[in-house]
C-alpha cells in the first residue's frame, strides 16, 4: 500500500476508538483516491462519524494510523480541507454571504475574496436571492446548503461531509448532489458518510460499508452489486398452472411475471423451452440488483431495518 500513498488523499489503517468498554470503531482501513467521490455507508451508530473525526484529527484514535493529504498529523492539512459536520450550526444573525466568508476566513481565506466567492457560489446554487438574508430567515435546507458553500469557499483539496443529505427535501438533495459533482470536477476529493443508498449509488466512485465499527466492504458500487447474481424478470404472453414447473426453483411472482436468478448456464435454453411450450415472451429484463440489495447481503437485514427506521424519522 505504501507505493499508493501519493495517489491517495486519505488513508487509514487499523483505526480503533473506544468509548468506555465499547469499541465504536474496531480496526477500520480506508483508502480514498485523489479526485474521487468516496462514500462511507452504514447504519446509524456504525461508527461513521467517529471514523471521519479521527481522519480529520478532531479526535485521536486509540490504535492505528491515518494520513490526510500526505500528512501524518491531519490538523496540519486543515486549511486544505472543507468539513460539514453532522451537527450543523451557523450564526443566525449573520447574512448568508458573510457566514460563507467567515467559514473561509477560519481556513485562512481573505475576507474580501471570501465575500466575492460567496456571492458567486450562492448564485450558482440558485440561492443568489439569499446572499443578504440573515441565516435565521432561511429554510433549514437553504441554511444547510449555505453551510456547505462555506465549507468549499476556500476551494479545498478535500471535502468531508458527514450525513450531508439528512433533513434535506428532494430539491435541495439534488442541488447538493450537483454541488458535490461540481467540486469533484474542480479537482477536489470528496469523502461523505450516508445511510441513504440512492445517493451513494448515484455519486460514489468507491465506497466503504461499515457496520458494528468494522469495515465489511470496500470497492466500487459495481463491485458491491456484483456480489449478487443477476436477476431475470420474465413476463409470459399467457400462462397456466404448469408454467411453475418449467421455471427455476427460486422463481417468485413479481407483478405480471416472474423473477429469478440468472441460471449459471445462461438464459437461452430456458427461453427455448418456454417458447416451445407456447408461453412466449411478453417482457424480459436481466439486471444486477441495486446497492440496497448488495448492502443487505453484506451487513444483514437487521442493519437495514435500523437504517429504514432512521430514514423514516428524518423524512429522507
Amino acid at each position: 500500500m505504501a507505493g499508493m500513498h501519493s495517489e491517495l488523499a486519505v488513508t487509514a489503517e487499523g483505526l480503533v476508538k473506544r468509548f468506555g468498554e465499547r469499541r465504536v470503531v474496531d480496526g477500520v482501513d480506508i483508502a480514498v483516491p485523489k479526485g474521487a467521490i468516496y462514500g462511507v455507508l452504514g447504519p446509524n451508530g456504525a461508527g461513521k462519524t467517529t471514523t471521519l473525526r479521527m481522519l480529520l484529527g478532531i479526535i485521536e484514535p486509540d490504535e492505528g494510523s491515518r494520513t490526510l493529504l500526505g500528512r501524518n498529523h491531519p490538523r496540519e492539512a486543515s486549511d486544505h480541507v472543507g468539513y460539514l459536520p453532522e451537527e450543523r450550526g451557523l450564526y443566525p444573525s449573520m447574512k448568508a454571504k458573510e457566514a460563507i466568508a467567515f467559514m473561509g476566513a477560519l481556513r485562512g481565506l481573505d475576507w474580501k475574496v471570501g465575500r466575492a466567492r460567496a456571492v458567486t457560489l450562492l448564485e450558482n446554487a440558485g440561492l443568489g436571492h439569499a446572499a443578504d438574508e440573515k441565516i435565521r430567515k432561511l429554510s433549514k435546507g437553504m441554511a444547510q446548503l449555505v453551510q456547505l458553500l462555506g465549507s468549499v469557499v476556500h476551494q479545498p483539496d478535500l471535502l468531508v461531509l458527514d450525513e450531508p443529505f439528512s433533513g434535506l427535501d428532494p430539491v435541495n438533495q439534488e442541488k447538493l448532489e450537483a454541488l458535490i459533482v461540481a467540486e469533484r470536477d474542480r479537482g477536489a476529493t470528496i469523502l461523505f458518510s450516508t445511510h441513504v443508498m440512492a445517493h451513494a449509488q448515484r455519486l460514489c466512485d468507491r465506497l466503504a460499508i461499515i457496520a458494528g465499527g468494522k469495515r465489511r466492504f470496500e470497492g466500487t458500487v459495481d463491485e458491491a452489486r456484483g456480489m449478487l447474481p443477476q436477476q431475470v424478470h420474465y413476463v409470459p404472453h399467457h400462462e397456466d398452472d404448469a408454467i411453475r414447473s418449467r421455471l427455476p426453483r427460486d422463481a417468485v411472482r413479481d407483478g405480471e411475471g416472474w423473477r429469478f436468478e440468472l441460471p449459471s448456464t445462461g438464459i437461452e435454453a430456458l427461453l427455448v423451452q418456454l417458447i416451445d411450450a407456447g408461453y412466449g415472451i411478453s417482457g424480459l429484463s436481466i439486471e444486477r440488483p441495486g446497492l440496497h440489495e448488495a448492502f443487505v447481503k453484506i451487513v444483514g437485514r437487521d442493519a437495514l431495518k435500523d437504517m429504514q427506521e432512521t430514514t423514516q424519522e428524518l423524512g429522507a
